[in-house]
């Protein structure tokens, strides 16, 4: 199944649901610079995922794509490092972050999963290519 937009890839939905938790988890927190730099995070997880997908749309090959995963998938670190911050500051319980950081654990298997697929298409792609040179 050939996929058109970045909307029909469950990394981004699940990056979209994640960034709508995450926001509603600290909207009351009054650490801004917190707040930030965790949205700044979450937010990174999801466009990495838009933008790579729609600049690799006129690209002869995935690279471009796999590096925007990358930064996606080094994104869903950041965030759950911050979760245990926000555990051990009290900013949100233990179950909570327990929780989302379960959530990107599993989206960065996810991401780390479609990058395979990418990588083995290429490969794919390339040795049927160079069969037919010869």
């Amino acid at each position: 199944m050939k996929i058109y937009n970045f909307e029909d890839l469950v990394v981004w939905q699940l990056a979209r649901e994640l960034v709508k938790d995450i926001y509603a988890q600290f909207a009351t927190n009054k650490d801004y610079g917190f707040n930030n730099q965790i949205q700044r995070a979450v937010i990174s997880i999801m466009n990495n995922i838009a933008e790579g997908f729609d600049r690799s749309k006129n690209a002869k090959d995935n690279k471009q794509l796999l590096s925007y995963l990358n930064t996606s998938y080094g994104s869903c670190g950041e965030v759950k490092s911050m979760l245990y911050v926000a555990e051990d500051l009290e900013y949100i319980n233990a179950e909570i972050a327990k929780s989302l950081r379960e959530r990107c654990t599993d989206l960065s298997i996810k991401i780390t999963s479609f990058m395979s697929h990418l990588r083995s298409y290429d490969i794919n792609k390339n040795n049927k290519n160079n069969s037919e040179a010869n």
